[in-house]
Formats: structure tokens, sequence, C-alpha cells
């Protein structure tokens, strides 16, 4: 059980047609006009001017292109997991890795200057509850049964008196604080770090993909680089201040 410090129209031109009158019309009706010869053409221009032309031009209507819908290629299909051995051996359970992989994931686009990997984070878990009790929990991350650490009031060895700071609402005591969940965080550090691991809209220590997210949050406080290894062992001795403990981690993290 780790003991926490507490910082915590195409376009539609119109078409326009001029009215065009042949010039050759338009003079021999008016030679017929003056010198009243009923000749064949004096008669047909007589039969033109009784059914004269328009000078409006006939619109023309330009033909109704629709609108071509631009559609959006589909995304590609995403690159398929690559389960690690630790999962398939059953060193991790499967629901465990996925807490851990998203917290890793998530912590990749928003801290991306922290470097945590998920072994990482599985180390914790490893060593604070192994793995909630060999994956005792629902595929949403919820656990079977809650845990809870010891009483921290000074009657068991080599741990600190933490008197209570959250009137007993993670942990159920009222006097003393507890660690709490899976990753095993004093209620104080919680409430400085907790985030929503899976989108639920619920935060809550007993619940895998939360607790996994805020360990990672809580490692990568203060702008450390945890790919550089004295700052990744400065981070977990955050976590507990035992150089045992760092080891015990790292050690489960490089396995995995």
């Amino acid at each position: 059980m780790g003991k926490h410090s507490a910082p915590k129209r195409k376009s539609r031109s119109p078409f326009a047609l001029a009215a065009l009158v042949p010039i050759g019309l338009v003079t021999a009706a008016a030679t017929a006009e003056a010198d009243h010869q009923l000749t064949d053409s004096t008669t047909q221009v007589a039969d033109i001017r009784q059914a004269p032309q328009s000078s409006t031009p006939t619109p023309v209507t330009a033909p109704v292109v629709e609108p071509v819908t631009q559609v959006a290629a589909p995304a590609p299909a995403p690159a398929p997991e690559v389960v690690p051995a630790s999962v398939t051996s059953g060193q991790i359970p499967r629901v465990n890795y996925e807490a851990y992989f998203a917290a890793g994931s998530k912590l990749a686009q928003e801290l991306p200057g922290c470097g945590i990997s998920w072994q990482l984070i599985a180390g914790i878990g490893r060593v604070e509850s192994t793995h909630a009790n060999n994956g005792k929990v629902g595929d949403n991350g919820e656990l079977l049964a809650p845990i809870l650490g010891p009483v921290l009031d000074g009657s068991l060895a080599g741990n600190n008196v933490i008197h209570d700071t959250d009137g007993g609402q993670l942990d159920g005591d009222p006097n003393y604080d507890r660690a709490v969940g899976p990753m095993q965080f004093l209620p104080e550090t919680w409430k400085k770090y907790a985030a929503d691991g899976n989108g639920d809209g619920v935060i809550d220590p007993q619940n895998l993909f939360d607790a996994a997210l805020t360990t990672g949050r809580y490692l990568c406080d203060g702008g450390l680089d945890l790919r550089d290894p004295e700052q990744q062992v400065a981070a977990v001795l955050r976590y507990n201040n035992s150089m045992e403990y760092v080891s015990d981690v790292r050690g489960w993290a490089a396995g995995y």
C-alpha cells in the first residue's frame, strides 16, 4: 500500500437571345407600303405584319443542375492493437490493461512532455492492489468490491497518523484517513488529481479507469519527464517514499 504525500450551377448565367429581324424583310415591308403594289412579296409582308414577331426575346430556361454534395472520405480504420504478452499470459487482466493503456494514451495527448508509459501505471497497480485483486472489476472498470487500506491512526507500524480530510466521504472513516481504490490514493491527494478516465461523468477512486488516469496525472505533476530515469524515480518516490517501492514498481513495469 502506497503512502502518498498530500500536495495532491453551374453558375446559372441567364441566356438572353437578341431578336434579330432580317434586314431584307424590313426593307421589303417599307417599300410595299409606299408603292401599294400587290405582289407576292407584298402579300408575304402583309402576312408578316399581321402576325408581327415579338420584339421581346423568348426566355430560355437554363437546365437545372443539382448541387453536388461533397461526401467526406471515411476515416481510415485504426491499426489493430497488439495485445502484449503480459496480457495474453494473464499477468495483467484484460480490463486492467485497457484502463492502464487508456490512461497512458490520454496523457500522451494532454501532457506529451511527461512521456509516461502505460507500463509504469501498471507497475503501480500491481504493487498497490495486485491489479485490483487480479481483475475483480466489471467491464466499465467498477470494482466488484471496494478496496480500502488500513486506518491510518498510528496503530499499524510503518504508517503515519493521518487525520480525516474528507469527512469519511471516500474512505468511510470520519476520524482518520485510509487509502482508497485499486491505486490506493489518500482522500486529500485524490481530490487534487482526480480524473474521469472512462468518460461517464463520474469520478470514483473505486473505478479502475478513473484511478489509472489519476495515477498518471499524479506522477506527471510538476512538469516531470518520465522518460528520464532520474525523474521517473522522483515521480514514483512521490507515490511512496521508499526506494524498495520504486524498485518494485519499475521492475514490474519493465517486465510488462
